[in-house]
């Protein structure tokens, strides 16, 4: 910051000042007045006089991208409590409350009040000093929080700067992150492509994306915030809730999407019908309203109970349930292969909607809530989109119920299942599933794989709803003629597919073992496969324990390999892949080294919620040597930890095993670590 040209500090201001005000048009009033390619080129130029001058704005946008990942999130107390809020479950309810605000108040005249929708996220405390963003945390027990600010600065909706509006010295600023239902539905398909467990509500991500270790994480996922609330405050005076929330939108905050002012419970009641019916066009779940009397000299007399405040409450909407019977449970596949038990139901109209299926999520679920065939259950649609099963009602059991047990074997194609190693998750190994067909064919395709140049997931797409290509097999069946009948194809990209197609019958075994999408089975697994076994027949009708024997291979990949190469169906594919000319070589046999690898001989576990998915954790463990087990045990060496860890910790601890984080197992795969 020494030596900057006074014209540069004055551009680099100007861009923050000019990015910062069209973010805000466009993640908070939803009204952009420059196109994405506009913006861009802005940021990018921002960023490079940043880093060519090494000036940096607190406030400046280049700011929101994340910081280096945290080893624990630290403790914050509030200067003043974050109290939560006494319920109203009906409309006598709240006229029960507006007659103890007025007794407390000892006046009969109508109280004013403001009412707005009641957020189901995460309540957020946001402290500005002179402007600038100081310090974000969680509510935490409402006197001491986590701090979150890494992660907070990631959600382009909060200013890092206060703007346009008298600013105080410092003030604490409270509001509730949230998650959309649809972006928290694209989220968990994510997540279940990746082989990690799904949130069980938007809530849950919301919560579990802000306190992430790892803000990267964090700015990957679409999370809003709504500002509500005040806490400490010095230099600056509200008058009421009413001017608060008036000065929060012309500093460009995010505030609820529907706010009125009124007089009396008749008109709110008014306003709690008019959020109730307009809730299932929010994008986001509100389970209810918030009530709080508008003055804040009222807010003062009325004071606290205990952690609750006098001077408002929360209206409870019925919660979107109905009772039903279960006629039948299926067992549907996904596109990667994994199994979920699906519950037909006796159709049940719930807020206005026919719901006549309900996820059951897994089959640990089934168990944990005693879920049959015949049982009568009360359904609801959370965030009024996605029904499930909340609970069966045992008192209508009639001993005619039926169990529905995990697969055997694949609904679709019949193949063998597997079930994930200290997971969930039931999956089909079989390579001719059609319900996995595209994705199958796509990993085939790709560069990693086969690398057949021209087969991206858009071509596969068309070529699968033309009937071309089914199974990935279909692909060395392709003519030329057939190509040019299709949009897009030409007499040039015809021919170069055809010839990417034909090069690719030359290939590694390395590279077909990865290409065929085995459970576990990475780039790396697949090279030490092919490191160890000659040619493609001599895995056929593995064993398990043939596997093991290989160094560096756990019973996790032991167990997937061996199923996927006596799978019947599996091996007629892999002749007839051959049969077409497939000439595989292998010039990675016997060619391992004698370098001892760092973690050779040790045994990791890992649990809980990582900056990383759990299977590519496990899967540079063994990389590196170690074998990455799914339990703890007396030959486990290390335990590394991720959020919410559970029963393994206590295990571990007993056992008087040593626990790792996440970075501490990132520095010893770069060598900067000590292995103890």
């Amino acid at each position: 910051m020494i030596n900057i040209p006074a014209d540069i500090k004055h551009e680099i201001e100007n861009l923050v000042k000019d990015l910062n005000y069209h973010c805000y048009r466009y993640y908070v009033i939803d009204s952009p007045v420059i196109s994405d390619e506009e913006y861009d080129k802005g940021y990018r130029q921002l960023k490079e006089l940043e880093e060519k001058y090494n000036y940096v704005l607190p406030d400046s946008p280049t700011q929101r991208v994340g910081a280096p990942p945290l080893d624990k999130l630290d403790k914050v107390k509030h200067t003043e409590p974050m109290l939560s809020l006494d319920n109203a479950f009906s409309h006598d309810e709240v006229r029960e409350f507006d007659g103890r605000v007025k007794r407390s108040l000892k006046s009969d005249e109508d109280v004013e009040y403001t009412v707005e929708p009641k957020y189901d996220g995460l309540a957020m405390e946001l402290t500005y000093k002179k402007g600038i963003l100081y310090k974000a945390s969680t509510r935490g027990d409402g006197y001491v929080g986590e701090d979150v600010t890494v992660n907070i600065k990631t959600i382009k909706a909060v200013p890092l700067k206060i703007e346009d509006v008298d600013i105080p010295e410092e003030i604490d600023i409270r509001g509730e992150v949230y998650m959309d239902v649809r972006e928290f539905e694209a989220l968990n398909a994510e997540r279940e492509k990746g082989g990690e467990p799904a949130f069980a509500n938007p809530r849950n991500a919301a919560a579990g994306s802000i306190r992430q270790l790892d803000s990267s994480i964090t700015a990957k996922r679409k999370l809003h915030l709504a500002c509500y609330g005040i806490g400490a405050v010095r230099d600056i005076k509200f008058a009421s809730q009413w001017e608060f929330i008036e000065w929060l939108k012309k500093a460009r905050f995010p505030v609820p999407v529907l706010i009125k002012l009124v007089k009396g419970t008749d008109g709110v009641i008014k306003v709690i019908k008019e959020i109730e019916e307009k809730r299932k066009d929010f994008s986001f779940e509100a389970d209810g309203a918030v009530i709080k009397v508008n003055d804040f000299a009222l807010q003062k007399a009325l004071g606290v109970k205990t952690r609750e405040p006098r001077w408002a409450t929360a209206y409870k909407f019925t919660a979107h349930q109905g009772i039903t019977r279960i006629n039948d449970i299926i067992a549907s596949v996904g596109r990667t292969g994994t199994i979920t038990p699906v519950a037909f139901l006796e159709p049940v109209r719930i807020g206005g909607v026919t719901v006549s299926r309900s996820t059951l999520h897994n089959w640990d679920e089934i168990e944990r809530k005693d879920i049959r065939i015949g049982d009568t259950v009360i359904v609801e649609r959370a965030g009024d989109v996605i029904p499930h099963v909340v609970a069966v009602i045992m008192e209508k059991r009639t001993g005619e119920e039926i169990q529905f047990a995990p697969p055997t074997e694949c609904p679709v194609c019949g193949s063998a299942v597997e079930k994930d190693e200290g997971g969930v998750a039931f999956r089909c190994i079989g390579l001719n599933c059609t319900a996995q067909v595209q994705q199958r064919i796509g990993h085939y395709a790709s560069r990693g794989a086969m690398d057949i140049e021209g087969l991206g997931e858009k071509n596969v797409e068309l070529l699968y709803e033309k009937g071309l290509v089914k199974h990935f097999v279909d692909i060395y069946n392709l003519k030329k003629h057939e190509l040019l009948e299709l949009p897009r194809y030409a007499e040039k990209s015809s021919q170069n597919l055809i010839d990417a197609i034909e090069k690719s019958k030359h290939t590694t075994l390395a590279r077909f073992l990865y290409s065929l999408g085995i459970v576990h089975v990475g780039e790396y697994a697949a090279k030490l496969l092919a490191r160890d076994f000659k040619d493609l027949e001599d895995l056929y009708h593995v064993k398990p324990e043939r596997i093991i024997e290989i160094k560096q291979m756990g019973e996790k990949i032991a167990g997937s390999v061996s199923h996927f190469f006596n799978d019947p169906g599996n091996l007629h594919t892999l002749k007839t892949l051959k049969s077409l000319g497939l000439n595989i070589s292998n010039p990675d046999y016997e060619t391992v080294s004698s370098e001892k690898l760092p973690f050779e001989g040790m045994t990791f576990v890992v649990t809980g919620s990582l900056p990383k998915p759990r299977k590519e954790v496990e899967e540079l463990i063994e990389s590196m040597g170690g074998h990455a087990a799914g339990s703890v045990s007396k030959s486990t060496n290390y335990l590394v930890l991720g959020e919410d860890p559970g029963s393994k910790l206590q295990k571990a601890k007993a056992l008087g095993i040593k626990t790792l984080s996440y970075n501490e197992l990132m520095n010893m795969v770069k060598g900067e670590g000590r292995l103890f």
